[in-house]
């Protein structure tokens, strides 16, 4: 029985303790700092549980001597160093932190380890650069790649429009991380919450979209002369963040209040996280479109996947954990299998360009009520 470990006990990470659980090859594990969450997963799903402080690279490291196989789960400002502290103790990773560093930078550790690392392995990132990978490989050339992803409440309320499916903190990060795109082979820099525009989707209205940094290794690794990525939200979501960012909402140097030191951002955090937390039951929504562009048996084609996901009722999981870890815990069976074998750090585009891996991975997600739907037109 092959022994996988599960970094963090929040949304997501319940969602792949349940994925991999169901498993009678697999013995699972769920680390988290908070006892009660730990208590809650092992009640439910009958997993294994170890109370460690994942802050610490060192802890880590221990709690992952034992195990197979890692899968990350944990906020994005861990990001960097929970990798570093797992390929140190020699551990296939699969990951889904959306960390502001670039993972690349560690993939000669791993390499020299001989540990395989998959980062980024959610939706978007994660899903949408498989697309972009096998797109690439299959248009000759591929011109342009556009993303647009989110995650909504399913019910729109004032004043926000939005709540938060995945670590709030990460969600500001969005909001305030210049956002690089790539126009005509040059990487350009904009203001994150910039560039909107609307799009309309089948079933579920008018979205605004926006600039977020979420090409990440894409830029890299793809030769591609014009990419974007924007995030979607209810209209109305954008002026409101971007006039509590410019107020200074977001900031994290401190500033004296009544001759206190306060830092905006943790301020800004205690009034407004709890406010993006759902409800019991309460639905949410994910909407991720992929387009590419190019030339394909000597026809320019336009090639989209569409897929808008939805809160399922009948196990409790949220859209956005489900779309999330689903493509992590099915990257974390192929290493186990022995189906990606590179030692390094990989992006999910590498993937994406292996033969037949887009594929089973859009059948995979479809077994678990997560599909996407693809269509080629001419451009």
């Amino acid at each position: 029985m092959r022994r996988v470990i599960i970094l963090g006990s929040g949304m997501v990470g319940a969602t792949m303790a349940m994925d991999l659980s169901v498993d009678p090859a697999l013995r699972v594990t769920v680390a988290d700092v908070r006892s009660e969450a730990l208590a809650a997963l092992a009640q439910r799903l009958g997993v294994g549980t170890l109370q460690a402080d994942l802050s610490d690279p060192g802890a880590v490291r221990r709690t992952v001597a034992e195990f197979d196989l890692v899968v990350g789960a944990l906020p994005s400002h861990f990001g960097l160093q929970t990798l570093r502290a797992v390929l140190e103790a020699g551990k296939p990773y699969v990951d889904i932190s959306f960390m502001a560093d670039d993972p690349l930078a560690l993939s000669a550790m791993a390499r020299e380890r001989g540990v395989v690392a998959v980062v980024d392995c959610g939706v978007a990132p994660g899903t949408s650069n498989m697309i972009c990978g096998y797109a690439a490989s299959v248009l000759d050339p591929c011109e342009a790649l556009h993303i647009k992803v989110g995650g909504l409440p399913a019910i729109r309320r004032w004043p926000y429009e939005y709540k938060a499916p995945f670590a709030p903190m990460d969600v500001i990060e969005e909001y305030t991380r210049p956002a690089r795109m790539v126009e005509h082979g040059e990487v350009v820099v904009y203001e994150a919450l910039s560039g909107a525009e609307l799009v309309d989707f089948a079933g579920i209205g008018t979205l605004e979209a926006f600039h977020t940094d979420g090409l990440r290794t894409l830029i890299d690794t793809l030769r591609v002369p014009h990419m974007t990525e924007k995030t979607m939200r209810w209209p109305g979501h954008i002026a409101l963040m971007r006039a509590m960012r410019e107020t200074g909402l977001f900031s994290r140097e401190p500033i004296t209040v009544r001759g206190e030191q306060v830092v905006p951002l943790d301020v800004t955090s205690a009034l407004l996280f709890p406010k993006w937390m759902y409800e019991p039951g309460e639905e949410d929504i994910t909407v991720l479109r992929v387009e590419a562009i190019g030339r394909k048996d000597g026809e320019r084609v336009r090639m989209t996947w569409d897929l808008v996901d939805r809160y399922d009722h009948a196990t409790e999981q949220r859209s956005m954990s489900r779309t999330t870890g689903f493509p992590a815990t099915i990257v974390a069976r192929w290493l186990l299998a022995g189906r990606v074998t590179e030692p390094g750090v990989h992006p999910p585009e590498v993937l994406g360009r292996m033969p037949g891996l887009l594929d089973a991975m859009l059948g995979e997600l479809r077994t678990r009520g997560v599909e996407f739907h693809a269509h080629v037109e001419l451009a």
